[in-house]
């Protein structure tokens, strides 16, 4: 594996999760999160392998479908840090709360939750853990990797088509994705389709999520003229949200 590679996988790695990087041995080496980002929707498709294999274990040893559901969106939380749901709580206290772009901004910026915050928080969670419990049993591991997955690697689209909202953010620092990177971030997910019994299924959730974080990117324009790190993190949990209450509906029939 060369050194670039390395990086790269580091770079992604401790963005996305609080998984340890120093086995792959990159410490000092140079790293650009916009050229990392190819490596999103792998690290999704990770964080939703040992979120489904913890469920399919949980239910295994008997667990309950929601009890097990709940529990595996703990591990992913762990996994990630909350990062994803904390910018989803921020976003809606900004979006829910502000009158104008500025103070939608600034909103959003503090580190307090608010009641907009928490509802979205307690919804989606709901949300996903009530799908996960209606999935069949051995669609779980499948099916979470593709939402996570998709949810992620559409982020690079986002970040080229629409400018950071912030002068001082995190996004006008990292720059836009290379171009390999916004291709390889659509299309891997769909190589996880090849992992279901009924990739029409999969494909149609692919096309949602996508549709997903459209909608989300479509409204951070329209609020603050732009996105942040915040409306990454929400694209993904709204994204994830929609994939997994779609393929409920479709393998619960």
């Amino acid at each position: 594996m060369t050194q670039a590679l390395r990086a790269d996988l580091a770079c992604g790695l401790g963005l996305l999760t609080r998984l340890p990087t120093g086995w792959l041995g990159v410490n000092g080496a140079a790293m650009s999160m916009a050229r990392s980002s190819w490596t999103w929707p792998l690290i999704g498709g990770l964080i939703g392998l040992i979120g489904g294999g913890a469920m399919e274990t949980l239910r295994a040893l008997g667990i309950p479908a929601p009890v097990a559901a709940l529990c595996a969106l703990s591990v992913q939380t762990l996994l990630t840090g909350g990062l994803h749901e904390d910018g989803l709580a921020d976003v809606a206290d900004g979006f829910g709360g502000g009158r104008d772009r500025e103070r939608k901004l600034a909103i959003m910026r503090d580190s307090r939750i608010g009641s907009y915050g928490a509802l979205a928080l307690v919804l989606t969670t709901m949300l996903r853990a009530g799908a996960m419990a209606a999935i069949p049993v051995n669609m779980t591991l499948a099916t979470l990797v593709l939402a996570s997955a998709a949810s992620r690697g559409a982020l690079p689209l986002v970040m080229t088509l629409l400018q950071p909202a912030r002068e001082d953010g995190l996004g006008r620092s990292v720059g836009k994705p290379p171009v390999f990177a916004v291709v390889f971030g659509l299309v891997a997910p769909l190589t996880f389709l090849l992992s279901t019994p009924n990739p029409s299924h999969g494909l149609v959730s692919w096309a949602i999520s996508i549709a997903a974080t459209g909608a989300v990117t479509m409204q951070a324009r329209r609020q603050i003229g732009g996105y942040t790190g915040d409306t990454l993190g929400a694209s993904v949990i709204v994204s994830e949200s929609m994939t997994l209450v779609l393929e409920s509906a479709q393998l619960f029939r």
